[in-house]
């Protein structure tokens, strides 16, 4: 025991803080990377990179020349296939490193943006509590600190004042803008009918719909917060970060969105609302 205390501390004396520093960083970007992949496609990709790589060995060690030459030049090819299998993964952690913070848009800088924004709060959930009631299909994406200028320009430009009743009307059936999504910028709406990406995420639930899959899309690829009606139940679910939490009440709506409004983490509290990381409920 104690001939192996001498040799760590003989070691010890060699390690610089630099070398923690590393180690540490090191670390922390696997971990990053690991929750990054975590519940998604790209796990199972790693897989199976995982067991290509463990064959390599073996046959080198077994001397299956054929079998080894195969697999180094497949691997080789594979580096190329796998920045275009992994193209959503890869654009969604270069956008995030992109923000300067991990903060919303819609920020209490001042009194008067935090009234703007309780205003704003108010004007969705009484919106989306009538169409939830006579359940009329909608969806509404709140722009934070990434733009999503490229979505606003396939709809119709507005620029008008957040109302309930404006909301409502929006989303009435048969009407001309009533097929799409609202798009809300800086406390005011910019346009509606707006196309969105759908998600490529195939374990979702068979249940959800285009507009469910097109919230949780626009939440993979920015910051926004989608809000969304479903037409043939009328329940109210809210899309961040890929996560969709469905079932929501106008009250918990609206607890939601003033924390995710207000500057704090863009993360609801779990212990009041379940969230579906991969929806499979």
């Amino acid at each position: 025991m104690q001939n192996i205390m001498n040799t760590i501390v003989f070691y010890l004396q060699f390690i610089r803080v630099v070398d923690i520093i590393d180690i540490l960083v090191v670390a922390y970007v696997i971990y990053k990377g690991i929750k990054l992949v975590k519940e998604t496609r790209a796990i199972q990709l790693i897989k199976g990179i995982i067991i290509l790589i463990l064959a390599l060995q073996i046959s080198s060690l077994l001397n299956l020349y054929m079998m080894n030459y195969i697999l180094k030049n497949a691997m080789q090819v594979g580096v190329i296939a796998l920045v275009i299998v992994f193209q959503p993964e890869l654009r969604r952690v270069l956008e995030k490193m992109g923000r300067s913070n991990f903060g919303s848009a819609l920020t209490f800088d001042d009194e008067e943006l935090a009234k703007e924004t309780s205003e704003t709060i108010t004007q969705l959930c009484n919106a989306v509590g009538n169409l939830s009631e006579h359940r009329i299909g909608a969806i509404i994406i709140l722009e934070r600190k990434t733009k999503i200028g490229d979505i606003i320009r396939t709809g119709v430009s507005l620029d008008s004042k957040i109302t309930a009743e404006l909301l409502i009307n929006l989303f009435v059936p048969n009407t001309p803008l009533h097929d799409g999504a609202v798009v809300i910028r800086d406390n005011r709406i910019v346009a509606a009918a707006c196309f969105l990406p759908l998600t490529q995420n195939n374990d979702l639930n068979i249940e959800l719909g285009t507009r469910h899959r097109a919230a949780i899309g626009i939440t993979e690829t920015s910051d926004s917060v989608a809000l969304v009606v479903s037409e043939e139940t009328g329940k109210i679910s809210i899309a961040i970060e890929g996560a969709l939490t469905r079932n929501l009440t106008v009250e918990s709506l609206q607890r939601a969105l003033n924390k995710l409004l207000s500057g704090e983490p863009s993360q609801l509290n779990k212990n009041k609302f379940k969230i579906w990381k991969g929806l499979k409920k």
